[in-house]
């Protein structure tokens, strides 16, 4: 639920960081997309790649691209560049959402007792 509830979080301050930039309401765009920056950053970094393997590779790349994309979209000022980061997280927001809920628990907890054997 935490990481669905992140990816909505990053979508909506996307939405609203479009329109700070379109109001040229700077100040709180950066805070919007500060935010959006954090959240991605944490899906990245939370990614368990030796488990994960090539997907969580791609996916790890594509966070970092995302994260490249919004910095730029800032200095821009460049709505399009924030639909396209919309345009990759939304895909992957739902696909999440795909995933039954006891698969989702299922690697959780195979995660959390990795990370207590080591």
């Amino acid at each position: 639920k935490l990481t669905l509830m992140l990816m909505q979080g990053a979508l909506d301050r996307i939405a609203y960081a479009k329109g700070a930039m379109e109001r040229r309401e700077y100040e709180l765009k950066s805070q919007y997309i500060s935010r959006v920056t954090a959240i991605l950053i944490n899906l990245r970094d939370t990614l368990d790649l030796k488990t994960g393997g090539e997907t969580a590779e791609n996916l790890f790349a594509l966070y970092d691209y995302m994260i490249e994309r919004l910095n730029l979209a800032h200095v821009k000022n460049d709505l399009k560049m924030l639909d396209e980061v919309t345009n990759l997280l939304a895909p992957i927001r739902d696909a999440w959402v795909q995933i039954p809920e006891e698969a989702k628990q299922e690697a959780f907890e195979a995660q959390r007792q990795k990370r207590q054997a080591v």
